[in-house]
């Protein structure tokens, strides 16, 4: 795919989680307890991939899968700790704050994972302009926090 498809699509997705977030606070709200909610937001979601492999006929290498690290399995983990800390930060700290925070969060262990090559295809040294990249992120989380 051209790599602009891929912008468009990482951007759409980013625009997504605000809206996600609202709708699984929502339902948090409804069933009283978001952990439950986290957990229905997964099923819906693993429902939505299981149909989307059966219709389009998606190949796996199940080799493949028996040899990954099992490390590798901890991503489920993280993510069901990400979706219920959002559901449950969203209502007290507000979309902007809340995924400044995440987007702070995200740009600095990114710059780590790049600089030690860790989970990543390409080493990336951090340098001055990226930390300064950085500071400007949280400082942007400082000013939506503020105003």
């Amino acid at each position: 795919m051209n790599k602009l498809i891929w912008i468009f699509l990482a951007l759409l997705s980013g625009a997504f989680l605000p809206i996600q977030a609202g709708l699984n606070s929502k339902l948090g709200k409804a069933a009283e307890n978001p952990v439950y909610a986290s957990m229905f937001s997964f099923i819906v979601g693993a429902v939505s991939l299981i149909l989307y492999i059966l219709v389009t006929r998606q190949q796996v290498s199940w080799a493949g899968i028996r040899e990954a690290p099992s490390y590798a399995w901890i991503g489920g983990l993280l993510g069901a700790f990400y979706v219920t800390v959002i559901i449950l930060a969203f209502p007290r700290l507000g979309p902007g704050l809340t995924f400044g925070l995440v987007v702070a969060g995200q740009m600095i262990v990114s710059m780590l994972l790049e600089h030690f090559n860790i989970l990543v295809a390409q080493q990336n040294p951090i340098n001055f302009m990226k930390v300064i990249g950085v500071a400007l992120v949280i400082a942007g989380v400082v000013i939506i926090r503020k105003f």
